[in-house]
């Protein structure tokens, strides 16, 4: 009864964790599209520019140390010793603090330097905001490492969804403030960087708030002279969060590397080029508003995958080889056919949701190559986290982190022949070869195939449908949008109408193809009603 009752708090604890993650991703995703309205294309490539550090501390704060944090501690807590778990909370602070200021002083001192990489001297006032956020990082993620090793993660959620709710009023609070008043873009650009600020803050007095409500304060009290003559667990727990909390948070940084790579390269190679600088950052800012409309793709294709990943593990663990292979199958299954769903559906329509987004068509054809970065990014995603499911950490880690210089090597070459097309390009080259190197490892854990012949002919099969019927339909559609001059609301209307027939033409494919099983899709949401769009024949 005992297992029991743990098994429902770890799938409930999971659960509301990856309920957490999606909405901040939802959030993160969302609230660049009226940030670029209020900033323009310009103003949009000043705060991308620097996003990927701020993107680097939010990784260390939310995924590799909490999770390596709350694992060192249950176990801790398992063995009744409470002068260790108090000993590992303390060594994890002093590290994650160090670990900080060496973050927070390299882009401090070094932000004319980065910002001078990026042929941009006026970003560093941006990069030096961004690098208080190292500083504070620490504290949530020894605070989050706690409640999720004391099994309640109710805080964690919390902090997450309301420090990110927190920063997106802020962003966008001050950046229409500063605009009205005509504040340069820079400075607008500040200001949205120091919404980063203002979420550490409230995550971490969120987080302070359930220690002093709960009176758990004593819980993670450091004693005196407790880490006296404990050398050796002290460079055990060091080496733990080296190890596992730096390849977990490596591992989730495949996203931001790519960015990285293009505010390094692309405004740069652009004005190398002969471009003015002011159509380079503008053609920059163009460029990045494929970024939320990758988000929110990747957020629907791998919210359903990943919660299979607890499945997975408790498969491991019970020494089900079948029963593993299956929910390992269904999660790439699911991530494959939602990514591709996505992706394809994103470039037939990519004028319209760029016109009802972002007010124009510019850079359509750049973002609907862009839009297939969803398909790569949701497999990988899911991939990786199976793998870290299976126990293998430092694999996923050393091929996200190949990521980076591949990006930045093939932008060299394709950004001077094609310009931000050729940086589109290099994206999906390197997701792709990250893939296949993700793929060799993973074949090698599984044996077993993990997609057949009937499965990939549907898909594509759905795909191609999918975009015939939406190109159809918006040229219908066009003659009604045309007739009534609705511009960037005919947009939206077309865009919003398309994406629900288009993904109800998808889905019927899918399930009529029988690409899932019937056991299968009553792990879904609407599972029981999606059963019945199974032909008769087919159903048990």
């Amino acid at each position: 009864m005992n297992t029991m009752n743990q098994s429902k708090s770890l799938f409930k604890g999971a659960f509301i964790l990856t309920i957490a993650a999606i909405l901040t991703k939802i959030l993160s995703a969302f609230y660049r599209i009226p940030f670029q309205n209020i900033v323009g294309d310009i103003g949009f490539y000043i705060y991308q520019q620097v996003y990927p550090f701020y993107g680097m501390a939010i990784v260390l704060a939310t995924t590799g140390f909490p999770v390596v944090i709350s694992k060192l501690y249950a176990e801790q807590r398992e063995t009744g010793n409470d002068s260790k778990s108090r000993l590992l909370l303390l060594v994890a602070f002093v590290f994650l603090q160090v670990v900080g200021i060496i973050c927070f002083l390299v882009l401090y001192i070094g932000a004319k330097g980065i910002a001078n990489w990026m042929n941009d001297p006026q970003l560093a006032i941006l990069l030096r905001v961004v690098s208080i956020v190292f500083l504070t990082f620490p504290l949530v993620s020894i605070l989050r490492g706690y409640y999720q090793g004391i099994g309640n993660m109710v805080p964690t959620a919390l902090s997450q969804v309301g420090e990110q709710s927190v920063r997106v009023l802020t962003i966008l609070f001050l950046s229409y403030l500063f605009m009205q008043k005509g504040y340069s873009l820079y400075l607008v650009g500040g200001g949205a960087m120091f919404g980063s600020i203002t979420g550490s803050i409230v995550a971490a007095v969120i987080l302070f708030m359930f220690l002093l409500v709960r009176k758990e304060w004593k819980e993670v009290k450091p004693e005196q002279r407790m880490s006296q003559n404990s050398w050796t667990e002290v460079k055990g727990i060091v080496k733990a969060l080296i190890f596992q909390g730096l390849m977990i948070c490596l591992s989730g940084m495949l996203m931001i590397f790519i960015q990285l790579a293009d505010s390094l390269t692309l405004y740069p190679l652009l004005v190398a080029g002969g471009m003015e600088a002011d159509l380079a950052k503008s053609m920059k800012g163009i460029f990045d508003r494929g970024q939320p409309l990758i988000q929110l793709g990747t957020v629907a294709a791998t919210s359903m995958a990943l919660t299979l990943v607890p499945l997975i593990s408790r498969a491991r663990l019970a020494e089900k080889s079948d029963e593993l292979h299956d929910k390992v199958q269904l999660a790439l299954k699911v991530s494959t056919v939602i990514g591709l769903g996505a992706s394809a559906g994103l470039w037939a329509i990519i004028e319209q949701t760029n016109t009802m987004l972002f007010e124009n068509q510019w850079g359509s054809s750049v973002l609907g190559v862009l839009g297939f970065v969803i398909l790569f990014t949701s497999i990988i995603s899911t991939v990786i986290a199976i793998m870290q499911g299976l126990g293998s950490l430092l694999f996923p880690a050393f091929a996200v982190v190949v990521s980076f210089p591949l990006k930045y090597s093939l932008n060299s070459i394709f950004i001077p022949l094609y310009g931000t097309m050729g940086a589109a390009i290099s994206s999906l080259l390197s997701l792709g070869l990250v893939s296949c190197l993700l793929f060799l490892k993973f074949r090698k854990m599984t044996i077993r195939p993990l997609f057949d012949w009937h499965f990939i002919r549907i898909v594509l099969m759905a795909a191609v449908l999918l975009v015939l019927f939406l190109k159809g339909y918006i040229v219908v559609t066009d003659y009604v949008v045309n007739l009534f001059v609705l511009h960037r609301l005919g947009a939206a209307m077309q865009a919003l109408s398309a994406v629900g027939l288009g993904g109800l033409l998808f889905l019927l494919v899918i399930i009529r193809g029988n690409v899932f099983r019937e056991e299968e899709l009553a792990l879904f949401p609407f599972g029981s009603k999606l059963i019945h769009l199974i032909a008769r024949k087919d159903r048990r």
